[in-house]
C-alpha cells in the first residue's frame, strides 16, 4: 500500500512541477530575459552593451568594464538621454567606440559577463552619467564634471 502512495505522490508531484513550468513559460515575456531585480532587458541590450564594454574598456579590469556598462544603465535612467540601452550607445558623439568603428568588434566573455553584472544591478560608479580617461581627454568641458571615483584607467562623474 505505502509503494502505491508514494508513486501516486511522486507523479502528483510530476504533474504539478510541468504545470508550474507552464504557466511560468506562459507569463514569462518572450525574447527578453529578466537580469537581477533591476528591469527586464532583451538580449539584444545584453549583446548591445557588451559590445559597447567592449569597444570603450577593453584593457580594463573587470569591475572597470562593469562601470562603463553602469555609467551606460545610468543614463538610460536620466532624463537626459535616451531610453533605451540601444538609444543610449548610439547617441551621436555620445561614445568613441561607435564612430571609431571597435563597437563592431567581438566582445570577449569578461565583456559579456560585465555587461550581464551591469542590467543586473552592480554600479561601481555610485551612480555616474559619464566617464573620460584623464590621460587622453581632450573635451575641456567634461572637466567641468564632479568626479565621483576612479577605476583603472577612467574616472567616473556625474
Amino acid at each position: 500500500m505505502y509503494k502505491w502512495i508514494n508513486k501516486k505522490r511522486g507523479l502528483l508531484m510530476v504533474l504539478l512541477a510541468i504545470y508550474l513550468c507552464t504557466v511560468v513559460s506562459a507569463l514569462w515575456p518572450h525574447g527578453q530575459e529578466a537580469i537581477g531585480g533591476v528591469g527586464t532587458y532583451s538580449s539584444n541590450d545584453v549583446t548591445v552593451l557588451a559590445k559597447m564594454i567592449h569597444g570603450e574598456a577593453r584593457g580594463e579590469p573587470y569591475i572597470g568594464k562593469v562601470a562603463v556598462g553602469a555609467v551606460i544603465l545610468n543614463r538610460v535612467k536620466d532624463k537626459k538621454f535616451p531610453d533605451s540601452v540601444y538609444g543610449v550607445c548610439f547617441q551621436p558623439g555620445a561614445f568613441d567606440a561607435v564612430s571609431d568603428g571597435q563597437y563592431y568588434m567581438e566582445p570577449n566573455k569578461s565583456s559579456i559577463n560585465a555587461a550581464k553584472a551591469a542590467l543586473g544591478g552592480w554600479d561601481p560608479t555610485y551612480g555616474a552619467l559619464y566617464y573620460w580617461n584623464p590621460d587622453t581627454a581632450t573635451s575641456k568641458w567634461i572637466w567641468s564634471r564632479s568626479i565621483m571615483t576612479k577605476i583603472g584607467k577612467h574616472v567616473f562623474g556625474i
